[in-house]
């Protein structure tokens, strides 16, 4: 099967996780909406479909055949199994499931660090209230969710999160450990001799022959002011 990614064309943002895990795979995928004003109308026809009895609300969301999959833990609990990249019994599958669901309220807490109070302004327009949230990021929220998965992955062995092989969860740490490092590269230094496995296992991620051809090629779309992670001096201290 092809499979049809339908994420923002210039962002990494949510829609990256499900690349990875495509691009881990080998699957064969196209990226619609990077394919140019068509592709954008593409997303945007299926997104503003008033026939649509099950639209999804919002990027990311995957065409698999005649099904469309929207919310990105969702997308992977689905393409897991079809990508070897989940376990084959369903209690360690829900398992994956929610850890990965538990790395999609991460994802909110790093976002809302320089949107605190909305994504409708600027961050300019927020400052004050974002230094406030992200030394609360720093002091509560990254201790409590890094330092969690941490512990879940020296309990399972230290090499993967969930069993003995790779899994989407895996891919979604890296992610989740070099946006970090992007965004806050002198608080992350500092953090990262707290967790000593989740740096290896990013590391481990990184050099998988698939994901590191990735990296290097033009698919990979680059850190940006525009994504989930941004980098502004000031926060970073």
């Amino acid at each position: 099967m092809r499979y049809e990614l339908y994420y923002w064309p210039t962002i990494q943002g949510r829609g990256e996780f499900v690349r990875l895990a495509l691009e881990d795979a080998g699957a064969d995928y196209v990226d619609v909406a990077r394919r140019g004003k068509s592709g954008m109308a593409a997303m945007m026809k299926i997104l503003q479909s008033e026939r649509l009895a099950r639209p999804p609300y919002a990027p990311p969301f995957l065409k698999a055949g005649k099904d469309i999959i929207g919310q990105t833990a969702l997308i992977l609990f689905y393409l897991g199994p079809r990508l070897n990249l989940a376990p084959r019994d369903e209690a360690a599958r829900l398992w994956t499931h929610q850890l990965q669901l538990t790395i999609t309220d991460l994802v909110v807490q790093i976002h809302d660090t320089h949107h605190p109070i909305s994504g409708w302004l600027y961050y300019e327009e927020q400052k004050p209230a974002a230094k406030r949230r992200t030394a609360d990021f720093w002091r509560y929220r990254v201790p409590k969710f890094l330092g969690y998965f941490e512990r879940v992955l020296r309990h399972n062995g230290g090499q993967y999160m969930v069993g003995r092989r790779l899994t989407y969860v895996d891919l979604s740490l890296f992610q989740i450990v070099e946006g970090l490092r992007y965004a806050f590269p002198k608080r992350m230094k500092r953090f990262e001799k707290k967790v000593p496995l989740l740096v290896t296992l990013h590391d481990r991620v990184a050099k998988r022959p698939r994901v590191a051809a990735y990296l290097a090629s033009k698919r990979r779309i680059p850190f940006s002011q525009w994504g989930i992670y941004r980098y502004f001096k000031e926060l970073d201290q």
